[in-house]
C-alpha cells in the first residue's frame, strides 16, 4: 500500500527534520571543539584560535596522557564501578521487576510494594541523611560507597516490569505445567525474551555509573580511589577558574598549557560510552517502546 502525503505533511516533516538536524549540530559542536583542542598545540590553544578543526596538529597531549598514572588509576576505579554497579543493578532490577509484574492473584501484596517503589522514586530524605547513612554504614572511601547507594534503580525496575507484563501469559502457563519454578521462569523464559529491555536498562546503569562525579567528591577522600569523572571535573573546574584569578603572565601561560592535555583526558573518558552505544543501539529503541505495549 502506497501512502501519499499532502504538501502540508511534507512541509511539517521537513521542518521537524531541520529542527532535529539543528539540535544535533548544536549538541556536537562542543564535543568537536574539545576534540580539536586535544589535537592542537599549546600556542594555538592559548591564543584561542582553535575552533572545530585542530590548529598545528600534534599528538603531544595524548603522549603526555600515557604517562599520567593518576588518570589511569581513576579510569580503573570507574571501570570497577561500572562492572560492579552495573551487575548489581541488573540482578536487583530483575529480581524486583519479576514479582511486581505478576498478577494480583499470584502476588496479593503487589500493589503495596509497587506504591512503596514509586514513593522512593518521588521522595527522598535529602542529601544530609543520605551522607550519614553511608558514613555510619562504614563504606566511606571505598568502591562500595559508589556502588551500593544506587543499587536499586527504581526507574529501571518500572521499565522492566512493564516489559515483563507484555510477555504472553501462555508461555508462563505452559512453563508452570512443565514444573518450572519461579526462578526458572525468570531466567529461562523472561530473561531471553526481554533482551531489548535488559540491554536498555543496562545502558542506563552503565552511563549513570560512568558519568556520575558528585558522589566521588563527597564519599571518596583518597586521590587514588577517585573515579574518572570526579578527576575530570576537578580539572575542568581549575581551568574555568583561571579567568577569575589574578595571575601573572608566566603563571597564566603555565596553567593554560594544560588545556590541550585536559581536553585529551575528556575525549578519552568519553570513548568507552561512545564505543558501547552503537552495539546496543538496535536494542535501545525497541526496549523503550515494547514495554509500553499491552495485550
Amino acid at each position: 500500500m502506497v501512502e501519499y502525503k499532502s504538501w502540508e505533511n511534507r512541509i511539517f516533516d521537513a521542518v521537524v527534520l531541520f529542527i532535529l538536524l539543528l539540535l544535533t549540530v548544536i549538541c556536537l559542536l562542543p564535543l568537536l571543539n574539545v576534540v580539536a583542542l586535544s589535537f592542537s598545540d599549546k600556542q594555538a590553544a592559548l591564543a584561542g584560535e582553535v575552533g572545530l578543526w585542530p590548529v598545528n596538529f600534534t599528538w603531544s597531549s595524548y603522549e603526555y596522557l600515557v604517562a599520567d598514572s593518576r588518570f589511569f588509576a581513576s579510569f580503573w576505579v570507574s571501570t570497577k564501578r561500572v562492572l560492579l554497579g552495573g551487575s548489581l543493578n541488573l540482578i536487583l532490577t530483575l529480581l524486583m521487576a519479576f514479582p511486581l509484574s505478576l498478577e494480583k492473584k499470584e502476588f496479593p501484596s503487589r500493589n503495596r510494594y509497587m506504591w512503596l517503589v514509586v514513593f522512593t522514586m518521588l521522595f527522598n530524605a535529602g542529601l544530609v541523611p543520605w551522607y550519614f547513612v553511608i558514613k555510619y554504614t562504614g563504606i566511606m572511601n571505598s568502591i562500595w560507597a559508589l556502588v551500593l547507594p544506587g543499587a536499586v534503580p527504581v526507574f529501571n525496575v518500572i521499565l522492566l516490569m512493564n516489559f515483563f507484563r507484555g510477555i504472553p501469559k501462555a508461555l508462563k502457563e505452559q512453563a508452570s505445567i512443565d514444573g518450572v519454578g519461579a526462578l526458572g521462569l525468570l531466567f529461562k523464559i523472561y530473561v531471553p525474551l526481554s533482551l531489548p529491555a535488559i540491554a536498555t536498562v543496562t545502558l542506563f546503569s552503565v552511563v549513570n555509573h560512568w558519568n556520575n562525579f558528585f558522589d566521588g567528591m563527597l564519599l571518596i577522600n583518597s586521590p587514588e580511589k577517585v573515579p574518572l569523572q570526579t578527576y575530570i571535573q576537578s580539572l575542568v573546574v581549575r581551568i574555568s577558574d583561571l579567568s577569575q584569578n589574578n595571575l601573572t603572565a608566566e603563571q597564566l601561560t603555565e596553567k593554560m598549557s594544560q588545556r590541550t592535555f585536559n581536553a585529551a583526558k575528556i575525549v578519552v573518558s568519553a570513548v568507552p560510552i561512545l564505543a558501547i552505544y552503537p552495539f546496543m543501539q538496535k536494542y535501545f529503541v525497541k526496549g523503550i517502546t515494547l514495554g509500553s505495549v499491552k495485550e
